[in-house]
């Protein structure tokens, strides 16, 4: 038995290495027929190359289909540009895709994604150099041919979203030798004349036709224009190095005159609302200067001498009424008390006593008598009754015993 025994894994990792060191496997173009095509649910397409020796497997990942500028059907003549490795589950050596392109585009595509390389390098395509497109344009440029679909769906598109928007075409060739340099000087008229912003595009069509806009000439009229440039070329799937320049991409014409041109009814819409706003916050603000006013009118009115002696007037009318009350009560408290002291002295009055039978008697000195000591028999006593005076000489006196 050999003494070097491999396992599977080993042998299928060494060869796949090999693949990975041979530097013209890492790249390479391969043309041939599509047979076996399958569109995977997960976004990969699996295909086979072949030609009238053989075939082999092939697979474009989802993540690489972004340059893929058409659907891959059975018998198609494609280029496809990738790196040969081993699947090393399977044993099995397959061709890894990174672009398809159809057979007679290889050329041209080579051509295109070397120029966008280039360019892509020099910066043309950076965020930074971008410039914003006008909300409200009121003129246009167009660059596009004077008659096809183009140049009728902006005029559309434009009429029907804001009719007083002037449109300044530019009829420019855009397909065939002379196009690139008539789009050139469409451009360079155009923001020479001073529009708000410039539509530089076409219809949809293969990559020959649309090989005007993949042009550095092109690329580089519309990266140094001033004026803000919206690329409107082909159909959603098509991209141009146009686009990569332009400071805006519109899938279509059409939507390039919708980017370009504000729907007015929509402004009208918003200056309606900024309007009701407006008014709103205008009554809102009159409303507080009016309470603050009549905050003010308020003060300033407690504060003037006429309010202040009103108030003093005022209070000194209160005081005067609480002083008329207070002296009431009291006089009336008073009269109260004097109704009663009147009482107890009218119980106490000699008079009140007189009418009930007693009498009051006195020294002829004008002294109350109230002792037998006194007097003397013979001396004369004044006797006060009710209705006058007796004048009395005493006889005799006696002594009375009383208990307590």
């Amino acid at each position: 038995m050999a003494k070097n025994v491999y396992t599977v894994r080993q042998v299928n990792a060494y060869i796949k290495n090999m693949f990975v060191q041979d530097f013209m496997l890492n790249r390479i173009y391969v043309k041939g027929e599509i047979s076996n095509c399958k569109y995977h649910t997960s976004g990969h397409i699996y295909f086979s190359l072949k030609d009238e020796s053989g075939a082999i497997a092939c697979v474009l990942f989802a993540g690489d289909r972004r340059g893929l500028t058409f659907r891959m059907q059975e018998g198609q003549k494609v280029i496809v540009l990738g790196s040969v490795s081993v699947y090393e589950r399977d044993g099995k050596y397959q061709l890894y895709a990174r672009e398809v392109v159809l057979d007679g585009e290889g050329a041209l595509y080579q051509k295109y994604a070397r120029l966008k390389r280039e360019l892509e390098e020099m910066g043309m395509f950076s965020l930074e150099y971008k410039q914003p497109i006008p909300v409200y344009s009121r003129t246009v440029g167009i660059v596009t041919a004077p008659t096809g679909a183009a140049i009728r769906d902006i005029m559309n598109i434009a009429g029907r979203r804001n009719p007083y928007v002037q449109l300044i075409l530019y009829p420019a060739l855009v397909q065939g030798e002379q196009a690139a340099p008539s789009i050139v000087r469409g451009i360079k008229v155009l923001d020479t004349y001073g529009v708000d912003v410039i539509i530089v595009g076409r219809g949809g069509g293969s990559i020959e036709d649309l090989w005007a806009f993949n042009e550095e000439a092109v690329a580089r009229a519309i990266f140094e224009c001033r004026t803000p440039v919206i690329s409107a070329v082909g159909h959603e799937t098509d991209t141009t190095i146009a686009d990569y320049v332009a400071d805006l991409r519109a899938p279509t014409p059409s939507a390039a005159a919708e980017l370009a041109v504000a729907d007015y009814r929509q402004l009208f819409a918003g200056m309606e609302l900024f309007k009701n706003q407006m008014t709103d916050r205008l009554e809102q603000k009159v409303d507080w200067h009016r309470q603050r006013l009549e905050q003010l009118r308020l003060r300033l009115t407690h504060a003037s001498p006429q309010y202040r002696l009103n108030e003093n007037r005022q209070y000194a009318a209160d005081l005067t009424e609480r002083f008329s009350q207070a002296m009431q009560r009291k006089l009336t408290e008073q009269k109260y008390r004097l109704g009663i002291c009147a009482e107890k002295l009218q119980g106490l009055s000699p008079l009140k006593k007189l009418t009930q039978g007693y009498s009051y008697t006195r020294l002829l000195d004008g002294k109350a008598l109230r002792s037998i000591s006194q007097i003397q028999p013979g001396d004369q006593l004044a006797i006060h009754v009710t209705d006058g005076e007796v004048l009395a000489r005493v006889e005799e006196t006696k002594a009375i015993e009383r208990n307590g």
